[in-house]
């Protein structure tokens, strides 16, 4: 019995002594959790952090997503969404060199040289470019280039009723000769022998492939004229392209009035806008062969259409999703917007034709942005009456109005989104938007398990290279028309002392993509340049010249329509 009471006293005491060590343990943890919970965030700022859940009025769980996106802008400093501090050391230089021979010097007589162009306006726009310089290559006369009448786009439209030929004469004259039309023959029309030249032709390719028929004919046409100058060439000639395209391409009077009214209604929303040219037609759906959400209804619609193209295959929706080879939706092109950092309140411009879905499909860009636009809605139906019957006149009006805007942004590749984002960086790289397709597939599949800080930051890491700064892509990669790096000159020595400047007072802000940044090479588009001699120069190349007409070119298009529609 005396054994039991000392372990029952011994057992009292030692519970006696632990429940004090118990509760001085308990109560620090109370102030340590304390402490911390006054110098953390309120639970509302982790929103975004993690899954919430909630009752509604049904008293049913209601989750809350992950990814959400804020109503206000982002982090990303307001300046650089308009601008870049770089861009001023670069500007656009076409002048010719005091090499380059005068054009009495150098244009033989009886040599005329014409142009059919194809496709939309700006397909056309790089085929009349290039026929100038086609034309000084050959020492030949340029007769006016003829529009395509006859494509997919329908508009009967002449060069003279869409641009201003007297001043595109006129610019041009110390370069190449150029007539309004072919003369008579013996008091006759002449009829030009008509030919077409390869994609990509060279100054060789021409003179073998097209002088030996223009000196034995003197009067030559070449036929569905697009892309047919090589990207590489002379500095001299490329300056040529640029003095063409940038100065001596002006749009009529009645179109660059219109446009101008256009683009002031604009200004007058706000400080600032963005011009979006947005390819989401079904015929480019259905031919891009991409899958867009749609269910079994999308399925049915551009199945049926792709069937018009009988020679085309049956594409593997997710793999042309994961090569960045379709056409971003309404939506991703709002939340790439918002994830670079601009604010919903911004004034959007929209360039495009008819959007398949039509306004449901508009309708989740317009809850990203809801002051969305387009020449139908800023301009009255009179007002557009004397554009609306021509498919070119409207694309010059939407390509005036995306030209000046402050940001041009484009969800696909096409001639338009090109065309603009060379001349863009001629005058004076303004911000020009071009998705990084492949990458920002990944992120817009997986948005929903992941916030908003981290979806917005892959972004901005995706698009750098993809934002129309300078140097973004390197010289002589991808088309001319939209790199057209002969004719960007850098002004050294004011960025030198800029640079001097910033180091001198410890501004080490420069951002790293608003200097000399390289573009991904693995994202950049898959070029095909057979601009080698050796490529152009070869066996099957060397034909007669009955071997030359456009029947038996082995280059042309099976499927022509295909690219008239794809081409702007």
């Amino acid at each position: 019995m005396a054994v039991h009471r000392r372990r029952h006293h011994y057992t009292k005491n030692r519970f006696r002594y632990l429940i004090p060590v118990i509760s001085a343990i308990s109560g620090a943890i109370l102030i340590v959790y304390g402490f911390i919970s006054l110098l953390a965030p309120s639970p509302e700022h982790f929103h975004h952090l993690v899954r919430r859940t909630s009752v509604d009025d049904n008293g049913s769980n209601v989750d809350f997503p992950l990814f959400k996106v804020p109503i206000s802008g982002g982090m990303v400093n307001n300046r650089n969404l308009w601008s870049t501090r770089m861009s001023k050391f670069y500007y656009g230089c076409s002048n010719a060199s005091i090499k380059f021979p005068k054009v009495e010097t150098i244009t033989y007589p009886n040599r005329y040289l014409m142009i059919a162009t194809s496709g939309g306006l700006n397909q056309q726009r790089t085929g009349i470019t290039d026929a100038v310089v086609a034309a000084r290559i050959l020492n030949a006369t340029l007769v006016v280039p003829k529009l395509d009448q006859k494509s997919f786009w329908k508009d009967s439209s002449n060069f003279k009723e869409i641009f201003d030929v007297d001043w595109f004469i006129s610019h041009l004259s110390k370069d190449v000769k150029i007539i309004k039309e072919l003369p008579r023959k013996g008091g006759k029309v002449w009829i030009p022998y008509n030919m077409r030249v390869p994609r990509k032709c060279n100054e060789r390719c021409y003179q073998i492939r097209v002088l030996p028929v223009l000196l034995k004919k003197h009067a030559v046409q070449l036929s569905k004229f697009d892309y047919r100058l090589s990207n590489r060439l002379e500095t001299d000639l490329q300056k040529l392209r640029c003095r063409v395209n940038y100065h001596a391409l002006r749009f009529t009077d009645h179109i660059n009035k219109m446009g101008q009214n256009l683009v002031n209604r604009m200004r007058k929303m706000g400080k600032h806008y963005i011009a979006l040219h947005l390819r989401f037609e079904p015929d480019m759906l259905a031919f891009s062969g991409c899958y867009y959400g749609g269910g079994e209804k999308e399925r049915k619609d551009l199945g049926k259409i792709r069937k018009r193209w009988k020679t085309l295959h049956s594409n593997n929706p997710d793999k042309e999703r994961r090569q960045g080879r379709c056409p971003l939706t309404p939506e991703e092109v709002g939340l790439m917007l918002r994830a670079l950092g601009y604010n919903k309140d911004v004034h959007i411009y929209v360039a495009s034709g008819e959007v398949y879905g039509g306004d449901d499909t508009l309708a989740p860009l317009r809850a990203l942005f809801p002051n969305i636009h387009s020449k139908d809605t800023i301009a009255t139906k009179d007002e557009l009456q004397l554009f609306s019957e021509f498919s070119s006149r409207m694309a010059a009006l939407d390509f005036i109005v995306c030209d000046e805007s402050d940001v041009f942004v484009t969800n696909n590749n096409g001639n338009m989104a090109k065309i603009l984002a060379g001349r863009r960086r001629y005058f004076g790289h303004k911000p020009t938007i071009r998705p990084n397709a492949k990458k920002l597939y990944r992120l817009f599949l997986n948005r929903e398990n992941m916030t908003w800080e981290e979806f917005s930051s892959r972004v901005r890491n995706h698009q750098r290279g993809f934002m129309g700064k300078p140097k973004e892509v390197r010289p002589g990669r991808g088309e001319f028309h939209e790199n057209p790096a002969a004719c960007i000159c850098e002004d050294t020595e004011a960025k030198s002392k800029f640079e001097r400047v910033h180091r001198k007072f410890g501004k080490n802000d420069i951002d790293l993509d608003e200097v000399i940044t390289d573009q991904d090479v693995e994202n950049e588009p898959e070029l095909s340049d057979l601009d080698e001699d050796d490529d152009l120069i070869g066996p099957q190349f060397l034909h007669s010249n009955n071997d030359t007409t456009v029947e038996d070119d082995p280059l042309i298009s099976e499927l022509p329509e295909l690219e008239e529609l794809l081409s702007d």
